[in-house]
């Protein structure tokens, strides 16, 4: 049957409908003719399908044309600020401070320990977003602090994964103020008080040099460093061993993932990560000679008035440091805190400059101390030998010039062991640069020699800023002050006059290379380090030089610096009641004939456990101020320590 044919059955079957029929069927008849004329008759249904998928497609491209549009306005137009938004609406990790090693001396003493303190921090990223808000918290925070300077927008880094970083505002807040602040700060969002690690130097003077300090990270050091889980606000080690054994005694980090809200806001505690404490240090320094050495020095200085000193305490068996002192020095304590920048001028600006390692990084001509490096020398190149002998009349003459002896009328006929004793300038001006006939060292081998005695070079111990010192050359003569190199040049530096520069250390390690038979060993101060476990790892002996001299021409020189204490210009030693041997030196620096005193040598004599080397900045001679303390510390350390009970 035709789609719009009506039969007589339906007409008959449905009497009561049968007007609404015939309408309805002459509706759809006037439809069928209309639509027949664009298909010529094609089914209807399939046009209508057609029709309606159409409208359908339109409809679904509009609605992901508005998605799309959606997406595009938050991830490009807006995403920098809902990314932010996401960040404050995420699980956080924060650091868990370790404890920072301890150092300890030889006897397993504490040199200094870890304290605590409140500070005041903020999280950035956790500041008020509106500029109104954000000052009024720093306007809250500027009268709780009695602060006005304070900004904290310099807090607010660039860098956005940096705003997540806590920065310390505030530290060493005492308790009361830290309690005050906390009610004051319980509704500010990203500001809170916290309890941070602080170092706390016991000794403060008597050990700054050495221990050092630790201070805020700087903006090249974060750079270096940010990789390796350093934060902004971190502290790490300036100076001395928190400088030279940061890696070892910082620990790691341990961490808290907590879930905060879009405020900053700790929700809930996520996952915990223990952190790993620094390790310990344990130093070959005695504390005990320290402190005596400490005590002995400053009364020398405040007797004398001389200002500048230092002295330098070596196990010549190891080379491991026992003692090393400088004065004047300072108290680290005051880079634990904020910093006071009033006592930091004040150390900055003292004439005496306080802060200065003189052990290690002061330069000094070496005077006649530099005399058992020309005898070694002279010995081991054959110029001399224990026969040679030359007559001091009180110096040497070369052309119109005059080279003089310490003492008028000189010293008569004089061997190197006398020359040793009694420090003869003439004998050591002939075997350093010859005369008349006597082919002497000449500058190189005295150079070459030097620098075999560790002269002219970092000797590598574990303390920063070590000074290198200097031994002249004819280049270096010729391209610093164009002028030649001249014969009286090499006899000043076979005395230790003239440009040669060492430090207190050098001279202390040339030394044990003629106590110990012949070692050069590299000089250290840390002679353990402890694990967390307790595993303890010795740090290695290293010997820089050694076999350049041989056993019998050291012994030759020890001789000499025996005698020294027996006849000559250290024979103030020879009132103690064991054996000892030594040299002084008497160095003149500057142009108005002051000079620095000098002593160095060893004990016992048969069988050496210490050497000890001495400066004193314009002291004078070294037998006069030099030898006297050297004698007193030797007496204590040898003898009198078991007697004497220190705090």
């Amino acid at each position: 049957m035709d789609y719009f044919e009506i039969s007589d059955l339906d007409l008959k079957s449905r009497p009561d409908k049968k007007n609404s029929i015939i309408k309805d069927y002459s509706h759809k008849k006037e439809m069928g003719d209309f639509l027949n004329t664009f298909d010529g008759g094609s089914s209807i249904g399939v046009l209508l399908n057609k029709y309606r998928f159409s409208i359908m497609i339109i409809f679904m491209i509009g609605i992901w044309v508005l998605i799309l549009g959606r997406v595009f306005y938050l991830q490009v137009i807006r995403g920098d600020d809902y990314r932010i938004f996401a960040d404050k609406n995420r699980i956080r990790i924060k650091r868990v401070e370790p404890n920072r090693g301890i150092i300890y001396d030889k006897n397993l003493k504490p040199l200094l320990k870890n304290g605590a303190s409140f500070s005041l921090q903020i999280v950035p990223i956790d500041l008020p977003e509106n500029n109104d808000e954000f000052l009024k918290v720093q306007n809250i925070l500027r009268q709780a602090l009695r602060d006005n300077e304070l900004d904290l927008s310099k807090y607010v880094s660039d860098n956005t994964l940096e705003n997540f970083q806590p920065r310390i505002i505030k530290e060493s807040l005492d308790y009361d103020d830290a309690m005050k602040l906390m009610v004051t700060i319980k509704n500010l969002n990203g500001v809170s008080v916290v309890i941070k690690n602080k170092r706390e130097y016991i000794y403060k003077e008597m050990l700054s040099h050495i221990l050092g300090y630790m201070g805020k990270i700087s903006e090249n050091e974060y750079l270096k460093l940010k990789d390796s889980d350093y934060y902004l606000d971190d502290k790490i080690g300036q100076t001395g061993l928190e400088y030279s054994y940061e890696n070892y005694l910082r620990g790691k980090f341990g961490k808290r993932k907590i879930e905060v809200n879009s405020l900053g806001q700790e929700i809930k505690e996520v996952a915990y990560e223990k952190p790993i404490d620094g390790k310990n240090l344990v130093l070959s320094l005695d504390w005990d000679l320290q402190t005596k050495i400490y005590e002995l020095l400053s009364n020398v200085l405040n007797k004398t008035g001389f200002k500048k000193a230092s002295i330098v305490a070596v196990d010549p068996r190891n080379g491991r440091i026992l003692s090393i002192l400088s004065l004047p020095s300072y108290d680290n304590n005051i880079f634990s805190e904020k910093l006071d920048n009033e006592k930091y001028k004040q150390l900055v600006e003292d004439e005496n400059f306080p802060m200065f390692f003189r052990a290690i990084s002061g330069e000094y001509p070496p005077g006649s101390t530099f005399k058992l490096i020309v005898a070694c020398a002279g010995l081991q190149e054959k110029i001399i030998d224990t026969k040679t002998s030359f007559l001091s009349t009180g110096g040497i003459r070369f052309g119109q010039w005059f080279f003089p002896d310490w003492k008028s009328g000189g010293h008569g006929i004089t061997n190197v062991k006398k020359a040793i004793a009694e420090s003869v300038n003439t004998f050591f001006y002939i075997v350093g640069g010859g005369n008349n006939d006597f082919q002497g060292l000449g500058l190189e081998k005295i150079v070459e020699y030097g620098k075999k005695f560790g002269l002219s070079e970092k000797l590598g111990v574990d303390l920063p800023s070590e000074a290198d010192g200097f031994l002249p050359t004819e280049k270096w003569k010729k391209e610093t002050k164009n002028e030649a190199w001249y014969i009286g040049d090499t006899y000043h530096l076979s005395i230790g006059q003239g440009d040669a520069l060492v430090t207190p250390l050098q001279v202390a390690m040339m030394t044990s290379v003629i106590a110990n038979g012949g070692i050069l060993y590299e000089p250290k101060i840390v002679d353990s380090i402890v694990e967390n476990t307790g595993a303890v790892n010795k740090m290695p002996i290293n010997i820089k030089n050694s076999n350049f001299i041989s056993k019998e021409n050291i012994a030759i020189v020890q001789d000499g610096m025996r005698e020294g204490v027996i006849s000559g210009s250290s024979r103030f030693l020879n009132t103690l009641p064991f054996a000892t041997a030594g040299k002084t030196g008497t160095a003149q620096f500057g142009n108005e004939g002051k000079t620095h005193a000098w002593f160095t040598g060893y004990a016992p004599y048969e069988n050496p456990e210490i050497v000890i080397t001495i400066i004193i900045e314009g002291g004078g001679e070294g037998s006069s101020v030099a030898v006297p303390l050297a004698r007193d510390i030797l007496l204590w350390y040898l003898e009198d320590r078991q007697n004497e009970v220190l705090p």
